[in-house]
C-alpha cells in the first residue's frame, strides 16, 4: 500500500501575513520567494542565504507556488497593483530637503 509523505514546511495563520502562506515559523511569505526567484532571477541557494532559511523551505515554498500558481499569480498581480497606486499617489517618496 502507497502512503502519501508530506513535508510540513509551508503554513498558514489568520493572524500572521493575513493567512498567506508562508514559512512555517516565519512570516516569509512563498510569494515573496517566488517573485525572487521569478523576477528577480534570484536561484534558490541565494534565497535561502538572502530570508536566512533552509534551502528545503525555499524549494518547499517553490512547490507550493507551482502547486497553487493561478491563485498565488492572482496575490502578485494584486500586491504589483497595489504598489502602483501607491506610487502613483506619491505614498513612501521622499520630502525634498529645503535648506533654512
Amino acid at each position: 500500500m502507497q502512503s502519501v509523505l508530506t513535508i510540513d514546511l509551508i503554513a498558514s495563520d489568520p493572524t500572521i501575513r493575513n493567512g498567506q502562506p508562508c514559512i512555517a515559523g516565519t512570516g516569509v511569505r512563498v510569494i515573496d520567494l517566488a517573485m525572487a526567484h521569478l523576477f528577480h532571477r534570484r536561484q534558490p541557494e541565494e534565497i535561502a542565504a538572502d530570508y536566512d532559511i533552509s534551502l528545503a523551505q525555499v524549494y518547499a515554498a517553490l512547490s507550493y507556488y507551482y502547486a497553487h500558481k493561478l491563485e498565488l499569480d492572482n496575490d502578485i498581480r494584486s500586491q504589483i497593483d497595489k504598489a502602483r497606486a501607491l506610487k502613483e499617489q506619491g505614498v513612501g517618496r521622499a520630502t525634498p530637503f529645503l535648506p533654512r
